[in-house]
């Protein structure tokens, strides 16, 4: 039986087009929803991930720049891949959406067969997940569900989830690419003192793209937390502008070390799911 193809989500104000996008797509065995709105397409994903979407920019409502700001900002909706189709050819344009981090960019008319190519291969990327994070290198998805395999049968081991309080205000101020250089900052500062030599059996990696988790042995644990708290606080000052270190922009919701754990004993979690369902329950 042929594996069924993931569905595509297909935001196009001109009826003709989207017509023409949703019926020749069926035909090659996906699952089609069309929507005019970029209003609709936030909610469409929030409720139900679709495999992709082909996303117009001048929309009725939002543009699609703001509606791939919105998606990528979003846990939930952030890794969902977006093709941009437009009539903008501007460069200016192109780099926008790849500031967004769009997954590909075709403008209007295109050729349907290219399309239909470009959808088929970015699928079949995503479908094999990756086991870096694209910005910050550290291991994700099936390397971080067996480092947990593995220390489920420690007995005295700690699972941090760490993450930056505040980023989704300063990546809605700076943009994404100045965010992605602060994670990837942290990365190297987090490494350095997670996997320091003298300590050995420690794991760094990511839970989702803005959650690193760190396993560790309950007995080095606050002394870890203590040490990323006090080298990380006082570096975020240097992210801000000057501008807005005077103005104080940040001084009510600044950027700050946060941390959620679960902690021994763990008899509480039985299979690899029950601790991850946990875990993930603490990014929010």
């Amino acid at each position: 039986m042929e594996e069924t193809k993931p569905a595509l989500l297909i935001v196009e104000d001109d009826p003709d087009i989207a017509d023409m996008l949703t019926a020749y797509f069926r035909v090659q065995g996906y699952e089609v929803l069309t929507v005019k709105w970029g209003e609709d397409c936030i909610r469409v994903c929030q409720n139900s991930l679709p495999g992709l979407v082909i996303l117009d920019i001048r929309l009725p409502d939002i543009d699609g720049f703001e509606v791939a700001r919105r998606l990528r900002s979003n846990r939930k909706t952030a890794n969902i891949p977006i093709i941009f189709c437009t009539e903008k050819r501007e460069r200016s344009d192109r780099l926008r959406g790849l500031e967004l981090k769009a997954d590909d960019y075709i403008t209007k008319p295109f050729d349907i067969v290219e399309l239909r190519l470009r959808v088929h291969n970015m699928l079949a990327r995503s479908l094999n997940q990756p086991l870096q994070n694209s910005i910050t290198g550290l291991p994700t998805g099936a390397l971080v569900d067996e480092a947990l395999q593995i220390t489920l049968a420690r007995p005295d081991t700690i699972f941090s989830v760490f993450t930056i309080k505040n980023l989704k205000k300063f990546r809605d101020v700076y943009g994404f690419v100045a965010a992605d250089d602060l994670l990837r900052a942290v990365t190297l500062i987090l490494d350095d003192i997670v996997q320091d030599k003298s300590s050995g059996g420690r794991f760094l990696g990511h839970l989702q793209p803005d959650y690193f988790l760190i396993i560790c042995d309950a007995s080095g644990s606050f002394s870890l937390k203590e040490r990323i708290q006090k080298k990380l606080d006082p570096s975020f000052q240097f992210f801000y502008s000057a501008e807005h270190r005077e103005t104080g922009l940040f001084a009510q919701d600044s950027l700050a070390v946060s941390f959620a754990d679960v902690l021994p004993p763990l008899e509480g979690f039985e299979d690899l799911k029950s601790l991850k369902d946990r875990l993930n329950a603490l990014c929010r």
